[in-house]
């Protein structure tokens, strides 16, 4: 019983995030806060499947695909951003 209420909290945990970094987005257009706006959106709807399965601490490996995918998206937006600054 707890376990679908605590999913559910950080479902909208990170969906509450990701509304934050989309407005720091529309105010300063850096790549970088869109980055983490889509990685803790990916990170949050990821998290419902885990609500339909009998265990939901085994999760399946294409969710655990999805969150790396997401990973790399911040990454790719820290190299971008720092790419032709010298050192």
């Amino acid at each position: 019983m707890i376990v679908p209420f605590l999913l559910g909290v950080l479902v909208a945990m990170f969906l509450i995030a990701a509304v934050f970094f989309v407005r720091f987005w529309k105010e300063t257009r850096d790549a970088l806060f869109l980055a983490f706006a889509a990685y803790f959106a990916v990170e949050g709807l990821s998290r419902i499947p885990l609500l339909f399965m009998p265990r939901p601490g085994e999760g399946a490996p294409w969710i655990y695909w999805l969150r790396l995918g997401a990973s790399f998206l911040i990454l790719g937006a820290i190299l971008r951003k720092n790419v032709g600054k010298g050192s």
